[in-house]
């Protein structure tokens, strides 16, 4: 599978009192590096993409981490996103936090391929994925 890597430094603004990472700002952080690993896939920003398949986004449906080493203000931290696996219109993704090489987080997402609904406004569906999106995701 098709993995993206980043470095992300850690801003005042992601800590708490106790001067660690509050942990849902992991999970914007993780969001943003989905966002980035389709990019890298499908060689277009997210706004491109949704554009070009019809679909609203990739909401997410059930998310969950292992928190395992802390990380404070300043510290750099890099991320490994991939997908893992894919059903017809949902996916799961994978997210690896290492900090100072070693492994900070697990963390994992299971996301939906949606498009607007035909016969019901204002509300979405899971569409199929295309396979062109799933062969750019595995890597082919």
């Amino acid at each position: 599978m098709l993995v993206n890597r980043r470095e992300v430094e850690i801003e005042w603004g992601d800590c708490d009192a106790a001067g660690i990472v509050f942990y849902p700002r992991y999970f914007a952080i993780f969001d943003a590096s989905t966002a980035y690993l389709f990019e890298k896939a499908l060689g277009m920003k997210k706004i491109a993409w949704a554009k070009k398949y019809g679909i609203v986004g990739i909401p997410m449906v059930d998310t969950g981490a292992k928190f395992i080493v802390p990380s404070r203000y300043g510290d750099v931290i890099a991320i490994e996103s991939r997908v893992t696996g894919f059903g017809r219109s949902s996916f799961d993704v994978e997210h690896r936090v290492f900090k100072d090489d070693a492994l900070a987080i697990e963390a994992r997402e299971k996301r939906v391929w949606a498009e607007p609904h035909p016969d019901e406004p204002g509300r979405i569906r899971g569409a199929a994925l295309p396979v062109e999106v799933v062969e750019a995701l595995k890597g082919q």
